[in-house]
This record gives C-alpha cells, structure tokens and sequence, in this order.
C-alpha cells in the first residue's frame, strides 16, 4: 500500500511545504524565479504519472529531493537557509545549501533510465546511463544560464540572491560539476542495483 501511493504522499508533502514556504518569504521576487521552474519540473511528473509513464519509487523520492529542497530555498534565499549543522560538520565558510541542491539535480538521472529503457529506446543500459548524464549536463548548462539571465535583468540584491554566487566567481562551474556528479553516482548505483527494485 505505501509503495502503491508513496508518490502521491510525496506530491502531498511538497505542497504542504509549498504552502507554507510562501507565507511571508525574504524575497518575493527571489521566491517566484526559485519556484516557478521547479513548479513546472513537478507539474511534469503528473502529467507523466496520468499518461501512465510511472517510475520506480527509488526515482520518485530521488526527483522530490529537488522540489523540497528549492521550495526552501526559495523562501529563505539559498544563500540565507540555515545550513550551519552541514556547513560546521565539514568546515565550510559558506552556506552549502545551494551546493547541495545542485548535487540532486543528478538524481533525476535515474529517471531518465528508466524512461529510455521503459520506452525501449535504447537497447544498451551503458547508452541509457551515458545519455542521463550528457542531460543532466545540459540541463545544468541551460539553467546557469537562466541564473546569468535573470541576474542581469533584475540586477540588484534579487539578482544576486537568485545567482547564490555568494562570491565566488568559479560558482557557476563548480554546480553544473556537482549536477554532472550527482548524475554520474545515481548512474553508477542504478549498474550496481539493477536487478532489485528498479524496472
């Protein structure tokens, strides 16, 4: 029974704390350009789940990381979320919200294997596994440069709340490295486990 309806648990969960995460927010522009793309990301996997295109749960608690995490992110500002329990265990100076949330953005890499081999479009799970990460690539590329964008239209401090830079110029670089990351581990562990849970 909670295998059957943990997406719909999940779905449940993040709009509790989309609810609430919107109340009274640091920024409510920030909030908007956090949300949006996420809300649509979401939107997705509905639509996706009501065409009958249905994932293994290991996929879904993966793809929701994201939605939960941004949702927060959203309200506070990543560069503002209390973090310090994460950032003090591994001495970091700055909040590494941001950093990690671009680490799950790898995650949906399962998702993408799962949908080419359910699909059959690929005959080869290596060729399933390398696309997944040159598309997590891209996506990670594409939305760095929706940061650049939206920082050069609204300039300010909601531009720089949206980038999350915090400083470093090398940032950009090192989360599309950590998307790209995230989505080679998700890969190596769905070779390593594909004959349990995974379809």
């Amino acid at each position: 029974m909670i295998k059957k309806y943990l997406p719909h648990a999940l779905l449940a969960v993040y709009v509790v704390e989309f609810i609430i995460a919107g109340i009274a927010p640091f920024s409510r522009s920030v909030w908007y350009a956090e949300n949006i793309p996420i809300l649509i990301l979401v939107l997705l996997i509905i639509y996706l789940y009501w065409r009958n295109i249905r994932f293994s749960n290991m996929a879904y608690i993966l793809m929701f990381i994201l939605p939960f995490m941004h949702t927060i992110g959203g309200h506070y500002t990543f560069e503002l979320v209390p973090f310090d329990w994460f950032n003090n265990l591994f001495g970091f100076t700055r909040n590494m919200f941001d950093r990690v949330g671009h680490f799950a953005v790898g995650f949906y890499a399962l998702a993408i294997i799962e949908y080419l081999e359910m699909k059959q479009l690929v005959s080869k799970k290596i060729v399933a596994v390398s696309y997944s990460i040159f598309a997590i690539a891209f996506v990670a590329v594409f939305y760095e440069w929706i940061e650049w964008w939206y920082a050069e239209l609204w300039g300010g401090d909601s531009g720089a709340a949206f980038l999350g830079s915090q400083g470093d110029i090398w940032d950009a670089q090192k989360d599309m490295f950590l998307d790209v990351l995230g989505s080679i581990i998700t890969s190596a562990l769905y070779l390593v486990f594909k004959n349990k849970e995974i379809k």
